[in-house]
């Protein structure tokens, strides 16, 4: 009987370990996959914000929770199962997802330069959405619902790319791997999204401190450091997000490519790399980096520039059109039902 027992708390501490290496490796995978979607999830945190620009502080916290729920639901409940099937049914079909995905990102990025160049030609649709509503609750639950459908989109990118870098195994470990990437990378964006959008709130606190002791002194400097400094460090921000999301909607686009055979641009960008890094050997792994990551960007500017007309002439009208037919069909649907 002891034997026995003595057996069975091996078998038990033997599966025990496994158990716990396996937690350990999935949670590998999950940070190795979570760091190739880093520029997807810059970007992410620097879009968030600005939709909440103009509310109460006391409406700032609620709308990022609104828009964080919304986030998992877009990534844990919606694009972790179709990226479970598409990974089994049509494995194929990840790579030319991931160059739209990539080629969306460029778009967007590009968009958001010639936004900055002619400002009320790009955001007139934005004007006349915002004066549609008149009141707060409407503008709150049109931005929320603007936000959510971004984050659809950088999410679906993010869930793209960690399905192609985790390696094929069983499907149970792919969506654990998924949702642990997925829950991490949405604490993490809008965690921060939070502390930085009430940053000045902390500041404007910590500036009214009155103190009189050497330490009062020293956190009114930062409360007015904070206060002061988080425009331009948003502003900084903004321009981060745009250039990753260049940068890293070009590098998927050429790597994307080069999986299809055509991988002159890949080398080109490598071989820039490689010959900078062994000019100055003391910054060889940084100087590599920023060239790759200009030549993958100077690839995203070309691909934006193409897209911004064919979405423009092309993808927005056949949009517009398809939408117009939603009332139709409704109007139908209900006239066969009073028949």
């Amino acid at each position: 009987m002891s034997v026995g027992l003595i057996a069975l708390l091996d078998d038990i501490a033997a599966l025990a370990k496994v158990a716990a290496a396996s937690l350990d490796d999935i949670a590998g995978q999950a940070a190795k996959a979570g760091a190739k979607a880093a520029g997807v999830v810059i970007d992410d945190a620097a879009v968030t914000p600005r939709y909440v620009t103009g509310f109460s502080a006391a409406r700032e916290l609620p709308i990022i929770g609104r828009i964080a729920l919304g986030s998992l639901k877009n990534k844990l409940v919606i694009l972790l199962p179709a990226a479970l099937i598409l990974s089994l049914v049509a494995p194929q079909a990840i790579t030319p997802l991931l160059m739209i995905g990539g080629l969306y990102l460029c778009y967007e990025g590009v968009e958001k330069v010639y936004a900055l160049v002619l400002p009320h030609a790009a955001h007139a649709h934005e004007s006349a959405l915002e004066t549609a509503s008149l009141d707060a609750k409407s503008v709150e639950d049109e931005k929320v619902a603007g936000a959510i459908k971004t984050d659809f989109i950088l999410s679906a990118e993010i869930m793209a790319i960690t399905l192609a870098a985790v390696p094929s195994g069983s499907m149970f470990t792919q969506a654990l791997i998924l949702a642990v990437v997925g829950l991490g990378i949405t604490v993490l964006v809008y965690g921060g999204v939070a502390l930085i959008v009430k940053a000045d709130d902390l500041g404007l606190m910590l500036a009214r401190v009155r103190t009189a002791w050497a330490m009062g002194a020293f956190l009114r400097s930062i409360g007015k450091g904070l206060v002061t400094g988080m425009p331009y460090f948003l502003k900084v921000l903004g321009v981060v997000g745009t250039a990753a999301m260049i940068w890293v909607g070009g590098g998927i686009f050429v790597h994307g490519l080069e999986a299809y055979g055509i991988g002159g641009p890949a080398h080109l960008i490598h071989d820039a790399g490689e010959a900078t890094a062994h000019a100055i050997p003391a910054l060889a792994s940084m100087l590599s980096w920023i060239v790759e990551a200009a030549g993958a960007g100077i690839v995203g500017i070309v691909a934006g520039l193409i897209a911004i007309p064919v979405a423009g002439y092309a993808v927005s009208p056949i949009w517009r059109y398809l939408k117009s037919l939603l009332p139709r069909r409704r109007k139908e649907a209900l006239a066969d039902g009073k028949k």
